[in-house]
Parts: structure tokens; C-alpha cells; sequence
């Protein structure tokens, strides 16, 4: 009975030791904070939005931004992480439907931000209207959720109830959901972890099997093996890239062109309308085409968020038939940092909005080039072939002004969703940072207002001529199902 005593209390021991060894590896709750200063920082951002956004009530209407500040100020009456701060915040900014008025984590919380990724939802999956299509999972032998399974229920919720709660805390230009739904399927066990927690280390998973039934299982939250033996960090040293290789791999992912000779098809991919050497790139790029009589030339702007103005116009007057103007309206509100102190950078906006711009009899500030000018489309290089630009829930801000401009000209064809970035217009152009003093979160804060063209209807993104919908068919066999659709249209 003594021995027996003996090895339960060692077991006891050990069994302690172990728990208290796991609970080191965890990390530390994130600190709360009192509810009177998280107001504090509600009430500031109401005064800078009211100040200096352009577009706080173009969707939705003065009285119902009011109650949407008071309802959260008022529901904050306890101490809270900045997790679930930034997720009240996110809701209550989403509701002025601005894409360019978004919420960020703290600097603070950017540095520790790592430890708390894991544990996490184990799939990555594709989102788009009411469908949940598996893109990978984070188990290497997971013999159930291969890539194209049709997922139809997450811990007893359905993809619409499932997708409808994310939804509200994402921003957009109007009332369109396909920039929300590409953005969630970037990453959606994050976007899980952030919006609904991480209390479940189990999830009820129903799915579509390879039979075509309905079927049940339960899947663990996925927290990855830390590898921390030499020889691992010995691999990654041993795979380190030089730094042209980097620069070079970085101009690749900002911008490219491949050219089929034989189908007389060129594939240019812009990813962003920033960097990357972009005049020097159309310039080369137009040149080839014309040297080679390309025919036919694919711009694949689907992951394209916008950027420089300029370079979009750029690319616009290698193919544009006619000269064209950026806007109707290009207009603030005031060009004054009365809450200075708590917007950064100000010094470059302020010049460019009191030596650039112009206060006219509407009260604005009008920056009156992009109102009046018009880009005259390029003699040399012009490229007159038929284009096809591939858009999607990404597309946002200058690549939506690109292809807005060139949709309806007659050998355009537009092709893919709908844009994330309005048709009409959008809040954009000086884009300074809100950092908020209390909790230092983050809000971006656009500064002018650009109507596209008053006649459009506003609200949404541009509608394709050619709607392409993703395919969980496409998802499962590892197929473009839009560069599919194009090479099909351009044969015919």
C-alpha cells in the first residue's frame, strides 16, 4: 500500500508539472481596459470623422451615424480587451460603408500579435454568396476536407447565418458583399478567431462527401508543433534568398506579363497600382506588344486594392480611344487638422490640399486638375487589339477608376464579379492615419471624395459584362476558372 501511495503521489507530481509546463507555453490573457477611456476614444473619432471625412453620411444618414456611436459607446460598461474593442469599433465604422475608413490593431498589439494567432480554425476556405468551399486544411493527411469540398454547417450555424455576422464587421464601398467575401476567404480561420473567438478546441463540421451526402465530424483547433531544434533554423538559413532576389521576386508579385505567340494572346497581372516601376513596366510592355502584333491582351486585376492615380492613368491612355477625365467631383470637406495631433502624417496633406486644391462656392476643396484635365490616350505603343480585364471582390479604388473608364468601349470586355470599389465613386486620395490616444487603435481616414461619373448608379461595385462566379469543380481540379472563361472567349 506504501509503494501504491507512493507512485500515485509521483503521478499527481508529474501530472502537475506537465499542466503547469502547458500553461507556460500559453500566452498571457491580452490586458484589459476600462470602458471610460475606450469612450473617450469613441468620442474623439465621431469629432475627427464629423471634421474631415468627406463621405460619413453618403450611404447612411446622419441620425442613424449618431445611433450607431451612441448604441456603442452605451454598451461599453465593462472593461474589454483590444480584440473585442476593435471588433465594437470595426462594426461601427463598417456602417458609413466607406472601404477606405477601416479599423486597425494598436502598434502595441502588432509586436505580440503572433502569440495569439493559435489556436485557430484548421480550414482555409473559399467564400462567396451563401458557399463555403475548402481550399486546404491545416492537417498535412486530412483524408475528409480536401481541397473543393462544399462545407454546409460550422458548429450548427449555416454559411449565410455564418457569413451574414462576419459580414457586419468588414468595410466597403455601398451596400456590396464581394469585397467582404474575398477578403474573409484570405483568411478565414483569422477572421474566425477575431470576430467569433477561439473558445471551441473542437468544431461540428458538416459537409458535402465525394459521394454527394450530407455528412458529420468534429475537427480539433489547429495550433502548429514549434520546431525548435538547430537543424530546422540550419534549413532556413540555408534558403535565405539575396536581396536582388528579393527585389526581383517583388517586382514579379507586383506586376508581369507572359505572352502565348501562338494564340496571339498576351497575359499582363497587376496586383496594385503602387511601386513596382509601373510607368517603366506599361512603357516596355506596350512596346513589346506592338513589336510582336499582339492581338489580344488579358489584364488581370483581381488582386489589384488600387494605388497611385497616376499610374493608373498611365495604363488607361495605352488603351483608352478617347481622352478621358478622372472624375466629376474631387472634393473635401476641409483641408484644417483641427485634431492634428492625432493624425499622422498631416504636413504632406496639408500642402498638397492648400497648394494643390482650391476652395470653391460649394464650400469644398476642390482639386480641380483631376475635375478638368483630360489624358489624351498615347500615340506611340497605343494598343488597339481586344482587351480583357478580369476583375473581382479585390479589385478596389484606382483599379476600379482603371476599368470603369474602359468598360463600354468596343473592344473592351470586362469579365469576373463585382468590384470591392464603387462604380460611382469612393473616399480615397489622402488617406492619413487616426491613431487613437486611449487604446491606440487605428483608423484610416480618407480625405476626399471623387465622383467617378455622376450619371452611374451608386451603391455598388461595376457589374462585369461576363459574370464568372467561382466553382468549387474549378477549386477541386486546380483550375482559373476566369483565365478558363477568357482563353474559351478569345478561341471563339
Amino acid at each position: 500500500m506504501k509503494t501504491a501511495r507512493i507512485i500515485v503521489t509521483i503521478i499527481v507530481l508529474m501530472t502537475g508539472l506537465l499542466k503547469q509546463t502547458d500553461a507556460q507555453r500559453l500566452p498571457p490573457p491580452l490586458p484589459k481596459m476600462a470602458p471610460a477611456p475606450l469612450v473617450e476614444d469613441i468620442v474623439l473619432l465621431k469629432k475627427i470623422l464629423e471634421a474631415n471625412h468627406p463621405s460619413l453620411y453618403w450611404y447612411t444618414s446622419k441620425d442613424s451615424i449618431d445611433y450607431y456611436f451612441n448604441e456603442t459607446m452605451a454598451g461599453i460598461t465593462d472593461s474589454l480587451n483590444e480584440m473585442e474593442y476593435k471588433n465594437r469599433l470595426s462594426k461601427l465604422v463598417a456602417h458609413i460603408k466607406c472601404g477606405h475608413t477601416t479599423v486597425r490593431f494598436s502598434k502595441a498589439y502588432g509586436k505580440v500579435a503572433a502569440m495569439y494567432r493559435y489556436p485557430q480554425f484548421p480550414l482555409a476556405l473559399k467564400v462567396w454568396d451563401d458557399s463555403l468551399v475548402v481550399l486546404g486544411s491545416a492537417y498535412r493527411n486530412d483524408s475528409i476536407f480536401k481541397r473543393g469540398t462544399i462545407v454546409t454547417a460550422i458548429n450548427q450555424r449555416r454559411p449565410a447565418q455564418l457569413l451574414d455576422t462576419m459580414y457586419q464587421y468588414i468595410s466597403t464601398d455601398g451596400y456590396g458583399v464581394n469585397h467582404k467575401s474575398q477578403i474573409i476567404s484570405g483568411n478565414f480561420p483569422g477572421w474566425y478567431k477575431t470576430i467569433l473567438g477561439d473558445a471551441d478546441s473542437i468544431y461540428t463540421i458538416r459537409y458535402i462527401d465525394s459521394t454527394g451526402v450530407e455528412k458529420e465530424t468534429m475537427l480539433k483547433a489547429y495550433k502548429p508543433v514549434v520546431d525548435t531544434s538547430r537543424q530546422g533554423r540550419q534549413e532556413t538559413r540555408g534558403q535565405r534568398l539575396t536581396r536582388r532576389e528579393i527585389r526581383k521576386l517583388n517586382l514579379l508579385n507586383k506586376r508581369s506579363m507572359v505572352i502565348d505567340t501562338a494564340a496571339g494572346t498576351a497575359f499582363i497581372r497587376l496586383t496594385t497600382f503602387t511601386g513596382g516601376r509601373l510607368k517603366s513596366f506599361f512603357r516596355r510592355s506596350f512596346k513589346t506588344l506592338s513589336k510582336l502584333s499582339i492581338q489580344n491582351l488579358v489584364i488581370d486585376l483581381r488582386e489589384n486594392g488600387g494605388g497611385n492615380v497616376s499610374n493608373s492613368i498611365r495604363l488607361t491612355q495605352y488603351l483608352a480611344d478617347q481622352p478621358f477625365k478622372v472624375g466629376d467631383t474631387v472634393a473635401a470637406i476641409s483641408r484644417k487638422f483641427e485634431y492634428g495631433r492625432y493624425i499622422k502624417p498631416t504636413l504632406i496633406y496639408w500642402l498638397a490640399m492648400n497648394f494643390g486644391a482650391r476652395k470653391e462656392a460649394d464650400g469644398r476643396i476642390h482639386y480641380r486638375r483631376y475635375e478638368r484635365h483630360y489624358y489624351a490616350p498615347k500615340q506611340n505603343n497605343h494598343f488597339n487589339g481586344k482587351v480583357y480585364l478580369i476583375q473581382g471582390g479585390y479589385t478596389f479604388s484606382a483599379a476600379t477608376m482603371f476599368i470603369a473608364q474602359l468598360q463600354g468601349q468596343p473592344n473592351v470586355k470586362v469579365l469576373g464579379e463585382e468590384t470591392g470599389g464603387g462604380y460611382y465613386g469612393n473616399s480615397a486620395m489622402h488617406i492619413p492615419k487616426i491613431t487613437l490616444p486611449n487604446s491606440g487603435i487605428v483608423v484610416s481616414l480618407p480625405m476626399y471624395r471623387l465622383v467617378m461619373d455622376k450619371e452611374r448608379p451608386r451603391g455598388r461595385g461595376i457589374m462585369p459584362d461576363v459574370m464568372i462566379k467561382p466553382s468549387s469543380q474549378a477549386i477541386r481540379e486546380g483550375y482559373d476558372i476566369k483565365i478558363k472563361e477568357v482563353r474559351k472567349m478569345i478561341g471563339q
